[in-house]
């Protein structure tokens, strides 16, 4: 009787946590949370903060760096004073407040001073996520008992992995459809409420993560690695610079022997050799960052069109959260035990050089796209030159001689001259033939062409009227339209002209708007636009993503023409094309950031994880900061130059890895004995180490998520 109690004691004991429902649940809104709001971020930071390509990029990076920076610290926090549950409630607060401030900033209805604000909410959003980065999958793992749940274990990482993945797939569709498809406070997209729903999730994220408290096993804090050793390395340093030639050391880190045991100071050499292989990898980081920065804006200039859909450029981020989680398993079931048969690759350090030149790869074809997306760019008014455009507003042909040739323009038509060498600015004249127009049969004038400007004059028999052109595709990458009136009726000079929402008022009788961003919307794309004037619809137009119109209308006591002038062409470079290097890019992430964690798991001594899962994250953090330093320092005028520095960085970096690697010696720290087996160097385990062969333990595989939330990835 009594053992059968002691049985059913046990089996209660081993029975799978509920919490972990709640810390998945929770884990799936704060990830849909996070990528949501980046997935929209840069786009946010250049069309509605007005920010350049270059000062956009800086506060993408800067924001992502302060990411991986903050949990370092909250690590800290969590292991010497709060612990994780309360780490993880007081910084889910932080980081739905920055939510919710970033959201409201993005709305005129606050009036709150947009830029201000941003960085505020992006500030709070760093740190809190900081805060909730090193806590949450360690306290899933703290819910197990081991090692009699070490399956359950293996089992609560995968998942926990996928939900992640989910998460930021799932918001990098939904969150791009909410900023383009909704119209909000007089605006062709709603950047508010594309953030709002991702705080929302944040907010639902943290009441779960709560009210699930009388379920966790909660482990108070039992002290910091990190300060240990850097308390460790400050003494070392301090001592060594004290002693004399008579008691000198084989390493530097002997000289705290005084102080701290022969454990931590061996386990501390151990990881300073990790540390030395990821010095190279912090560039690794700054080309796979720039998905969400470089080459979000890349895709905006380029056509998305995919039947009656319309594939946004920021939703281009989701094919590398689709390509991750349909990869991984690839590789682990099938690649990787094939390639560990024919000895290709199968040492780690051999897999982290391949997955850095495929990223390099990636970079490669990135560069040679947007040299293909350069012929497409429209040319810019520039020092020394100026462009000038004239339109005929008529429903007739006009005739005119100008700059020693004769024109003719039709109806509605323009005449155009985008490379006038000019100093300054220039008096140009002309004579028009107003005769076929029921005008005086010829009018003399005179156009200014200005330097570094595009402008467009309008012919009027006495006084034209003209305006500084737009000619440059938008940052969005929508199409704009500028709307001339030319009205004839006496009696009334207003002209109310209506296209699919938008309204423009003239009141006028020859009048120019002024040029609105025209969003595809729930519009058959590419755009077709029904244009009524005055309450009549006239008739239709096609705005294709791109491309910069004017739209000329001409009316009459009979009836109302209107005539479609192209000022820029539309993108004609489609989006799909960025798919081979999004391909080549994921499988170069699969193999490098996951051979990277596995790498750093597997030779860190158990009392150095923390501190080497802390050198990680700040390998993402230094490589979004050499973004913000190469972007900052201007150093290219074109991307695609950029990009091919960056190819070369990536290949010299991997080379230096390469070299580091062949003198790297592989460690195993099995158990707690590792100091003595380490120092075996001869002994067979770790020569089966030595060559980096990884494990093929599916739970060895999936713990090393318990150090790392694995968005990295």
């Amino acid at each position: 009787m009594h053992s059968e109690v002691e049985m059913a004691k046990n089996d209660k004991k081993l029975k799978y946590p509920t919490s972990i429902f709640a810390i998945i649940s929770s884990e799936f809104c704060e990830r849909f949370s996070y990528y949501g709001m980046r997935t929209i971020l840069a786009l946010y930071v250049k069309n509605k903060l007005n920010f350049s390509d270059d000062t956009s990029t800086i506060i993408f990076h800067a924001f992502t760096m302060l990411v991986y920076i903050c949990p370092l610290f909250g690590a800290m926090l969590s292991d010497s004073f709060l612990g994780k549950f309360k780490t993880i409630c007081y910084f889910g607060f932080i980081y739905s407040l920055g939510q919710l401030i970033l959201s409201a900033s993005a709305a005129p209805i606050f009036r709150l001073p947009m830029r201000e604000f941003s960085m505020i909410g992006l500030l709070f959003i760093a740190i809190g996520t900081g805060g909730i980065k090193p806590c949450v999958s360690s306290l899933g793992g703290d819910q197990f008992t081991l090692p009699e749940q070490e399956k359950e274990l293996a089992m609560f990482f995968s998942v926990f992995y996928f939900t992640i993945n989910a998460g930021s797939l799932l918001s990098s569709v939904i969150t791009p459809e909410l900023r383009n498809g909704v119209q909000c406070f007089g605006d062709q997209d709603c950047y508010s409420i594309a953030f709002f729903v991702p705080a929302s999730l944040m907010l639902l994220a943290t009441v779960i993560f709560i009210m699930a408290k009388p379920l966790y096993k909660i482990k108070e804090p039992e002290g910091n690695v990190v300060l240990n050793v850097i308390r460790c390395i400050s003494h070392a340093i301090c001592k060594k610079s004290k002693s004399d030639a008579m008691t000198k050391r084989d390493h530097w880190l002997d000289y705290a022997d005084d102080k701290y045991d022969s454990k931590l100071i061996f386990d501390l050499k151990a990881a300073l050799g990790v540390l030395k292989i990821l010095s190279p990898m912090p560039i690794f980081w700054a080309l796979t960052e720039q998905l969400g920065s470089r080459w979000t804006f890349q895709a905006a200039r380029m056509n998305g069109e995919i039947g009656n859909f319309l594939l946004k450029p920021d939703q281009m981020q989701m094919f590398n959260a689709l390509l991750i989680i349909l990869l991984i398993p690839i590789f682990e079931t099938y690649i990787y035990p094939q390639l560990d048969k024919i000895k290709g690759l199968d040492t780690q350090l051999k897999r982290l050089t391949t997955g850095g030149m495929l990223v390099a790869l990636s970079f490669l074809i990135s560069a040679l796209v947007e040299l293909k997306l350069e012929t497409t760019y429209p040319v810019l008014p520039t020092n020394g030159s100026a462009q000038v455009r004239i339109f005929n507003p008529r429903d007739c042909q006009l005739s005119i001689a100008i700059n020693n040739q004769s024109v003719v323009i039709d109806s509605f038509g323009i005449w155009e001259n985008t490379s006038i060498a000019v100093r300054g600015h220039q008096s140009i004249p002309y004579v028009a033939d107003y005769s076929k127009c029921g005008g005086n049969e010829k009018s003399e004038g005179s156009i200014i062409a200005v330097e570094g400007q595009a402008t467009s004059y309008v012919l009027e028999p006495s006084t034209p009227y003209f305006y500084e052109e737009y000619v440059n595709k938008t940052s969005s990458g929508h199409a704009t339209l500028r709307v001339l009136t030319y009205n004839t009726i006496s009696s009334n000079a207003t002209t109310k002209v209506q296209l699919s929402g938008l309204k423009f008022v003239f009141e006028t009788t020859r009048s120019a708007s002024n040029v609105p961003q025209i969003t595809p919307g729930n519009n058959f794309y590419p755009g077709t636009y029904q244009v009524e004037v005055n309450g009549q619809f006239v008739d239709s137009i096609a705005l294709q993503i791109g491309g910069v119109y004017t739209l000329q209308i001409y009316v009459t006591d009979n009836r109302t023409r209107i005539g479609l002038t192209t000022i820029t062409p539309p993108n004609s470079v489609h989006m799909l094309w960025l798919l081979p290097q999004y391909m080549v890019m994921t499988i170069g992430e699969v193999m490098f950031c996951v051979t990277g964690l596995r790498f750093v798991f597997v030779q860190a001594p158990s009392t150095m994880k923390a501190l080497l899962q802390a050198a990680w994250l700040m390998t993402i953090a230094i490589g979004n900061l050499i973004v913000v330093i190469i972007a900052k320092a201007k150093m290219f005028d074109r991307q695609a130059l950029e990009f091919f520095f960056f190819v070369g960085l990536m290949t010299l970096s991997m080379g230096l890895l390469t070299i580091m690697g062949k003198t790297y010696e592989y460690k195993n720290f099995d158990d707690d004995s590792s100091h003595s087996q380490c120092k075996n160097s001869g002994t067979a385990r770790e020569e089966t180490h030595r060559h980096g062969k990884t494990t093929t333990d599916p739970e060895e595989t999936v713990k090393l998520w318990n150090f790392n939330d694995g968005t990295s990835c």
